[in-house]
């Protein structure tokens, strides 16, 4: 019954809610985790026991492991979500997980690379000959200039790239398309990666694939970025987001409009977006130190 449920929800989620695969599969393990825990002390529960206190039990279960707080709330926000859909398909009466809150989170500003960090990426890093370093160069290249997520990166489509209009054509969260505009030098980066691959014989129709024409995984991404990165900054995190960070921060930080930026990221609340301008408001007020003969510095 518990397992026929979920199966329901996770169509629900691709079917309805329109949520990517990795999103899912999200959804998939935390709630397998919640699910496993009530077993222990539980076996063979029915959906019509569990209570907030079980929900409680769960999340302090995770903090007593040392689960990030992060983490935990990503948990219950599933938990939420799921017996939400429960509720609305009149499977259950109430929501157990509804008042149950997590703990608190610290407010991190993104990490991201300065500009002249980024202006040496591009000009003094030695990508490796050969295909796998054109893309490569690519790769890095498109995540800087467009902001895109790992997984809008893995799939996008040769025929995403339009040379011509010099667009991107990116498959965001929910399915929602977007347009990015890019510059004459990814535009040219582009064109001689794409002739590479042709060259090399890749006839995959995703734009970045390895070297045997299968698209690129998700770790193959990270691991790449994180060599490139770990040559221009020693910052603990170098990962893809890193460089969507360092794409919205420079916008900002050059003036751009934070709705125009907000739209390029593919976010759908500007709250999502006004966290780089914290970054912004740091450079400012740097600025202001070193230049205002009444600043006190």
């Amino acid at each position: 019954m518990v397992e026929d449920v979920l199966q329901q929800f996770y169509s629900y989620l691709s079917l309805q809610k329109r949520f990517s695969p990795l999103t899912v599969r999200s959804y998939q393990t935390d709630l397998r985790q919640f699910t496993e825990f009530l077993n222990e002390d539980s076996p063979g529960f029915g959906l019509a026991e569990i209570s907030h206190h079980h929900v409680r039990a769960f999340i302090s279960n995770l903090m007593d492991k040392q689960v990030s707080a992060v983490s935990v709330n990503r948990k219950l926000s599933a938990l939420k979500s799921f017996f939400k859909f429960l509720v609305k398909n009149e499977i259950l009466s109430v929501n157990p997980a509804q008042k149950v809150q997590g703990p608190k989170t610290p407010k991190r500003l993104p990490a991201f690379v300065d500009e002249d960090q980024a202006t040496t990426l591009f000009t003094d890093f030695t990508f490796k000959p050969g295909f796998e370093g054109c893309r490569d160069k690519v790769l890095i290249d498109l995540l800087y200039q467009t902001g895109i997520r790992r997984a809008e990166l893995i799939g996008l489509l040769e025929s995403d790239v339009d040379l011509f209009g010099l667009q991107l054509k990116v498959l965001g969260k929910r399915n929602k398309e977007r347009m990015i505009p890019f510059s004459l030098e990814l535009k040219r980066n582009l064109q001689g990666y794409l002739d590479v691959k042709k060259e090399s014989q890749l006839d995959n129709p995703r734009l970045l694939v390895s070297m045997k024409n299968l698209p690129l995984r998700p770790q193959q991404v990270n691991t790449i970025v994180n060599e490139v990165l770990a040559s221009i900054t020693t910052g603990k995190k170098k990962s893809p987001h890193v460089l969507r960070h360092s794409f919205a921060t420079h916008l900002l930080n050059n003036g751009a409009d934070i709705n125009a930026v907000k739209e390029l990221l593919g976010h759908a609340n500007l709250s999502a977006t006004q966290i780089y301008t914290h970054n912004t408001i740091d450079k400012l007020k740097k600025s202001y130190n070193q230049a205002h003969p009444r600043s006190g510095s």
